[in-house]
């Protein structure tokens, strides 16, 4: 059987644009001679379309695209991810379904049974779980089709599990011949090949092929990165399409040839791709054709740079450099150089007499290193804020937020000042990801594109005379560890100090990031690009105002 992977961007909300991809899709298949073509989750309307969802006129017309698309799969069989309405009075009013059409005709529907409800999924909020299965016979070939989470549930893979029935073990156990997985399956670290083992495990168990297709794009925060892929009834992948692009190829599933293609992705270099997908996509899919960003000599703005001038050309970027009375001379020159390896343009709008005007005004004192001035210290954050967001109003542009996960975690950011913008670029990458990011843009540039002087600087903030970040903060080396086994694994405080963590550093860490003035600030920020599982963004849920606290550390003091 020769099948279609219609691996597509989709845009929320965008029906009509979504129908044309598929439609795009369904006439590269015909001219490849497939038989079978298929789509990912929800691709009509969009899968993150959140409560519009419960709107009664989505619901309503909510099989309406297929009845455009369903004239163009004479000769072919199409399978597209969906929504229908629950006619029942009983339950939610929707159901996330798999539309299976066969030669102009509505075959029937696959509903999803198992709804995720952690990390950044909802769908118990928007969709009735299915109780049924039914198999979808095509030309004598018997398909068994699930929906993303319906096929994440198999005992013999994973160790623990969140569901007690497995829906493609009920397809198997029905005849089907070919297990199809429609899937939105947001990008994590690691998770590319996590998924390239999953369908491998299952297709040699079942001995069954497996075609597993994945969404791709960004969606606000939410990256989805594709490799979609599929695997013959050995498990050995035939074909795995790339990741972070649109792909729409065929490829005959009882070949037996392992696909040329197939990648598992090295971690670092998949972050680097999702951030530059998900700055292209955030600025295209809200009608920004050009960005800008504030540089100030240090690595978090000098990569958030690089990305930009990637994803929407350097031609498209302005960086703006806003020297304060603490401004090292070093980093405008690193500024510069930067600016002059990307090509982009530059601008120097200083600071310093708004911020002497204003230290009289509110008779402030002018920040010392080691003297309690942060409300001056924050002020010249704040009006560089002020100049950046003029710019974003008068020109158009899209601000980039350039702040790292390890700061964002310790409340290290101004509010109205570095964390202003509509997009936060980094706010999901820990501080040594984004030297590593950086020197790998260097390593695939083949040249210096981010200065090795800015790689190298001790980070600081500039905001008094000769200040470090590590006044105040543990080292970043120290602090990593830590946040990632908290965010990434969900780790208990006495887990991290299992792992070697030494005991105060822990407690002073996560008692600084579960702090109310530290949560306050994040659910202020603009959307996140989510690169790891329970990130600071659309998946966290943490009240403001609490009294948790953890047994109180005494490393380092208030930041």
């Amino acid at each position: 059987m020769k099948v279609t992977v219609g691996q597509i961007n989709t845009t929320n909300g965008d029906i009509a644009g979504n129908i044309g991809k598929i439609l795009d899709a369904i006439a590269k298949a015909k001219a490849d001679g497939s038989e079978l073509v298929v789509f990912p989750e929800v691709c009509t309307h969009g899968y993150t379309s959140q409560d519009w969802f419960q709107d009664a006129d989505i619901i309503d017309s909510a099989t309406e695209p297929l009845a455009e698309i369903i004239p163009h799969t004479t000769g072919i069989t199409a399978i597209v991810g969906t929504v229908r309405a629950n006619d029942s009075k009983d339950g939610r009013r929707l159901y996330n379904t798999a539309a299976i059409i066969h030669n102009g005709e509505l075959v029937g529907f696959a509903d999803k049974t198992l709804l995720p409800e952690y990390d950044v999924f909802d769908d118990p909020r928007y969709f009735e779980p299915s109780q049924q299965r039914r198999i979808f016979e095509v030309n004598g070939t018997k398909l068994g089709v699930v929906v993303c989470e319906d096929f994440w549930n198999d005992k013999t893979f994973w160790k623990e599990r969140l569901y007690e029935n497995d829906p493609t073990d009920e397809v198997v156990a029905m005849g089907a011949d070919v297990i199809v997985s429609i899937n939105a399956s947001p990008f994590n670290k690691g998770k590319i090949k996590l998924r390239c083992d999953m369908v491998a495990h299952r297709a040699k168990l079942e001995q069954k092929p497996v075609v597993f297709v994945n969404l791709v794009g960004g969606n606000d925060g939410i990256i989805f990165d594709g490799a979609s892929l599929i695997a013959d009834a050995e498990g050995d992948v035939i074909l795995q399409a790339p990741a972070f692009e649109e792909f729409v190829e065929t490829v005959e599933i009882d070949a037996g040839k392992p696909d040329s293609r197939g990648i598992t992705g090295d971690e670092i270099e998949t972050i680097r791709q999702a951030l530059v997908l998900g700055i292209r996509d955030y600025a295209a899919k809200n009608g920004f054709k050009k960005a800008l960003l504030g540089l100030s000599g240090g690595i978090d703005s000098a990569l958030v740079a690089a990305l930009a001038a990637e994803a929407l050309g350097p031609e498209n970027l302005l960086c703006v450099m806003m020297p304060s009375p603490f401004s090292s001379e070093g980093s405008i020159k690193d500024s510069e150089q930067l600016i002059a390896n990307l090509g982009c343009e530059g601008r120097i709008e200083p600071i310093s007499g708004a911020f002497e005007v204003l230290l009289q005004q509110l008779e402030l004192h002018k920040p010392t290193r080691g003297g309690e001035s942060l409300a001056a210290e924050n002020m010249q954050s704040r009006i560089r804020g002020v100049i950046l967001m003029a710019i974003s109003n008068s020109e158009g542009r899209l601000l980039l937020s350039t702040g790292n996960k390890s700061e964002l975690a310790v409340g290290y950011c101004t509010l109205y000042g570095d964390t202003n913008g509509g997009l936060a670029v980094l706010g999901d990458v820990l501080k040594t990801e984004v030297w590593k990011v950086s020197r790998q843009i260097n390593i695939n540039a083949g040249r210096e594109i981010i200065p090795d002087k800015i790689i190298d600087k001790a980070p600081s903030a500039e905001l008094a005379p000769n200040q470090l970040d590590q006044d105040s903060l543990p080292a970043y080396e120290i602090m990593d560890p830590i946040l990632r086994m908290y965010f990434e694994r969900k780790a208990s405080p006495e887990e991290i100090i299992a792992a070697g963590h030494e005991s105060d550093y822990v407690y002073w860490i996560l008692n600084k990031l579960e702090h109310p003035a530290n949560e306050f600030k994040r659910q202020q920020l603009p959307p996140t690009i989510i690169i790891s599982p329970n990130a600071i963004g659309v998946g966290r849920r943490r009240p403001i105002t609490h009294k948790f606290r953890r047994t109180t550390g005494q490393i380092g003091k208030s930041a």
